[in-house]
């Protein structure tokens, strides 16, 4: 006889259940791993991940409106930080003497210096400034102010006793002046001259064979400009407070007409410590 293979009554609910528990991992593994495609494509486990099963969909919604509100606070705290940083920068005097001014008017230039008379004034003789929009950038050039700055120039000329003391961080000059040869002999020096604005140059004409005649006309009053590297703004002092109305005026003139009507967009004056007056062209 052959063998006879006996069942015990109840194994058959117990199979049933452990080869329901095996199907049921084999289908767990094949969700993690990803099912093998024709073509090399693998498809992905669906459903939440075990982050996402521990956090909720509602606790990320309360953590990404916290971040939210974190933000918030940052920016309006910045701002804060800067409306006082500029309410601490604007001294009483200041902002007494901004109410003076109208706002969004241009003024005659002999109006315009007649406001800076009648700012509060500061315990020093203050430069008075012009501030120059033009119509496009790399406008430079030399003028001669009928009336001078009103400050005394330092103006030295390069030797090599003078590259000496540079190198030892000794700067006692305005103006540095330089003849053609001595201008390889600067280079040791540049990256400490040019930051400052003093390395010669001869776009700005202080490299020059004649050295004593530019002294001369630089003490006289003569002014180099030119635009700002990044923006069609020139700077220039043009006087002191302590200069009578028609000293300051055609200084003024002088510099504006050396520049060129026809290239100037608008113009600023206003002393060291005073607000800005907008004068007409």
């Amino acid at each position: 006889m052959g063998k006879v293979k006996v069942r015990v009554v109840g194994d058959e609910t117990q199979e049933k259940e452990q080869k329901e528990e095996q199907k049921k991992r084999a289908e767990q593994k094949k969700q993690a791993r990803g099912l093998n495609m024709g073509g090399g494509q693998r498809i992905n486990a669906v459903g939440p991940t075990e982050e996402e099963v521990m956090t909720g969909p509602k606790e990320e919604k309360i953590q990404e409106s916290e971040v939210k509100a974190e933000t918030k606070v940052t920016k309006k705290e910045a701002r804060n930080s800067k409306k006082r940083a500029e309410a601490r920068t604007l001294s009483k005097r200041h902002t007494t003497n901004k109410t003076v001014v109208a706002n969004g008017t241009v003024y005659p230039l002999a109006s315009g210096i007649e406001m800076l008379r009648k700012f509060k004034k500061s315990s020093f003789d203050e430069t008075v400034e012009l501030h120059i929009n033009v119509k496009e950038k790399g406008l430079s050039g030399q003028v001669s102010l009928p009336h001078g700055t009103g400050k005394k120039l330092r103006i030295k000329v390069a030797d090599d006793a003078l590259i000496a003391e540079v190198e030892k961080g000794k700067i006692d000059f305005d103006i540095l002046i330089a003849e053609p040869q001595m201008m390889p002999r600067l280079a040791k020096v540049a990256r400490v001259l040019g930051p400052r604005g003093l390395m010669p140059n001869p776009k700005a004409g202080t490299v020059t064979d004649k050295p004593e005649a530019l002294i001369e006309k630089l003490s006289a009053g003569q002014v180099s400009f030119k635009t700002e590297s990044a923006a069609p703004i020139i700077h220039m002092s043009i006087g002191k407070l302590s200069f009578d109305d028609k000293k300051l005026s055609e200084n003024i003139k002088s510099a504006l007409t050396a520049i060129g009507a026809a290239k100037i967009e608008n113009v600023t004056l206003k002393s060291t410590m005073s607000p800005a007056v907008r004068v007409q062209v």
